[in-house]
């Protein structure tokens, strides 16, 4: 398969594609003759699971680590257990720290009128903040 083939197969742009090869996510795919690519079902199903992790919220890092953990048949499910749970626990921050954003803004909004008068306690929030 080509790039563009590969691409509309796994849901990745070709661009995306180039960059996980150079970045080592997938290793230097063989070339024709005439010099493109020529990625194999093997190189799709490793993009698919790239494209799959991603879409999870898994850092290049973590990615790397399951693509190699899903290649390795010797592997413990443990440390694929272990590294989804840090994952997990990150997002839980995540989700913490958003939720706080969420509440101060809109306790925020609640205070201003939105009227046409310059007085603003959004406004002087955030100059309190700085």
């Amino acid at each position: 398969m080509n790039i563009s083939d590969v691409a509309r197969a796994s849901g990745l742009s070709p661009r995306m594609i180039r960059h996980y090869e150079q970045i080592g996510l997938l290793p230097q795919v063989a070339r024709k003759t005439s010099g493109y690519r020529d990625y194999s079902e093997t190189e799709l199903h490793s993009l698919r699971f790239i494209q799959h992790a991603r879409s999870l919220g898994f850092s290049m890092e973590q990615v790397g680590q399951l693509l190699a953990l899903w290649q390795n048949r010797q592997r413990s499910s443990a440390e694929v257990k272990q590294l989804v749970q840090g994952h997990l626990q990150e997002l839980e921050k995540k989700i913490q720290d958003l939720q706080a954003m969420h509440d101060t803004l809109a306790q925020l909004a609640d205070c201003c009128h939105g009227d046409n008068r310059p007085e603003c306690p959004i406004l002087d929030t955030l100059a309190r903040s700085s």
